[in-house]
């Protein structure tokens, strides 16, 4: 399959068009890859490091959650990680698209697959957009969990460096109603105040917010933006192996840009 056709296929079911005025979705670099056999890097995070990886895989597309360009640069300086990402780009011949907003709101996005590895049933978006479609998920438990047992299985099935929880938990509490969103989800509490989930799984959340969360009783849950969405690359791989592609792989450069002393 040609680049340009994946592109094709990605768009019709994760409409870059959904993305938020804030955002930068879509091609970030294209050197005049469209019509080779797509090689394709999947990651959540375009660095040097994933650069320096594609470059040794031969791949010739780094098709990344989060955009390369957030806001338009005014300059190009030697020495800048985003100047010498463009360089090794053109120079070896390999594009770098990004999908987020949209990719966060579609059925098997970010959101999705937080819900379907937690085992979220009767699951409906927490901000809907369009039909069936948004931003989060919440769903039911069953059989219900105690808190305990909800943070055991998110810290087994995500594997973040640390689990962060509202100071009012108690962890015998019965979660049978959890709101999932991946990466900075906490912006989102009022919305989910309005769900009646119990317990809310995000990442980057702030001093206030757990405040916010815990005034408003729900139980705020912060697993990192690395664990909460990588998991979703991970699935976009699979969806690409599906369509027969000459070579793709999960990037195993992907940095979760925090350590935490234990």
């Amino acid at each position: 399959m040609k680049v340009a056709d994946l592109i094709t296929w990605f768009e019709e079911w994760a409409n870059p068009a959904w993305c938020e005025s804030w955002d930068n979705c879509g091609w970030q670099v294209e050197p005049g890859v469209l019509y080779t056999e797509a090689r394709v890097l999947v990651c959540l995070t375009p660095t040097l490091a994933v650069m320096q990886e594609a470059i040794a895989l031969h791949a010739n597309l780094i098709f990344a959650h989060h955009p390369l360009i957030f806001n338009p640069p005014k300059s190009f300086h030697t020495g800048e990680a985003l100047t010498e990402m463009v360089r090794l780009a053109f120079a070896h011949n390999i594009g770098i698209y990004s999908a987020h907003t949209n990719f966060d709101q579609v059925e098997e996005g970010t959101a999705d697959v937080l819900a379907q590895i937690l085992q979220l049933q009767e699951v409906s978006p927490i901000v809907p957009t369009q039909a069936g479609l948004g931003y989060g998920r919440v769903g039911i438990i069953n059989p219900s969990l105690t808190l305990e047992k909800l943070l055991n299985n998110i810290q087994s099935q995500l594997n973040p460096p640390q689990l962060i929880f509202s100071p009012m938990a108690d962890l015998q509490q019965q979660i049978s109603r959890l709101a999932v969103l991946g990466g900075s989800g906490a912006g989102f509490i009022s919305a989910v105040v309005k769900t009646n989930a119990q317990a809310y799984l995000t990442a980057d959340c702030k001093f206030h917010q757990f405040q916010e969360s815990r005034d408003r009783g729900i139980v705020l849950i912060d697993a990192g933006h690395y664990a909460t969405e990588r998991p979703a690359c991970d699935r976009l791989v699979q969806k690409f192996q599906a369509l027969n592609l000459d070579w793709v792989q999960l990037s195993q450069q992907d940095e979760d840009f925090r350590q935490f002393l234990t």
